[in-house]
């Protein structure tokens, strides 16, 4: 899948979120200024979050519940040590929550991570044009939105 501009990543973000349940882990993937935080607002539009979405960058984790189910929006860009997710008790947002959880930078804690998820790679193309692919890990359901796909 393609994008040509932020507002078409949030459209796609808005698109997947149709498809997603309580319990998903969704990463995020691809260098600063990719568009994980715009695909995020998009995912957030979806589920009908009404709060402002902003990049959690500092605080590790926002927690989103004005839409259909909660969105556990976690930035581990700044994390020192796979500790400081396990102190706050992340693992109740990773594996069989109530809500989606969306990880933006992953490999910054790859132990941390469940065995089932959906990993979607940004690459930008230019500076408005993005590149999106989407691999599902363990058990991941099957999506019809962009399953597998790059494009």
């Amino acid at each position: 899948m393609r994008s040509g501009s932020a507002e078409e990543t949030r459209r796609l973000g808005e698109q997947l979120a149709e498809e997603l349940r309580p319990g998903d882990v969704i990463l995020l993937e691809g260098p600063l200024g990719a568009g994980k935080s715009e695909l995020a607002r998009g995912i957030a539009r979806g589920l009908g979050v009404r709060e402002r979405v902003t990049s959690p960058s500092f605080t590790i984790l926002n927690v989103y519940s004005s839409g259909r189910f909660p969105l556990y929006h976690f930035d581990w860009y700044r994390l020192e040590s796979p500790e400081e997710l396990y102190e706050m008790g992340m693992e109740e947002y990773l594996t069989g929550g109530d809500g989606i959880a969306l990880v933006e930078w992953p490999g910054q804690a790859p132990e941390a991570l469940p065995a089932d998820f959906l990993m979607i790679e940004i690459e930008p193309e230019s500076e408005t044009e993005r590149r999106f692919r989407l691999t599902r890990h363990g058990t991941f359901r099957a999506l019809s939105f962009g399953d597998g796909e790059e494009a």
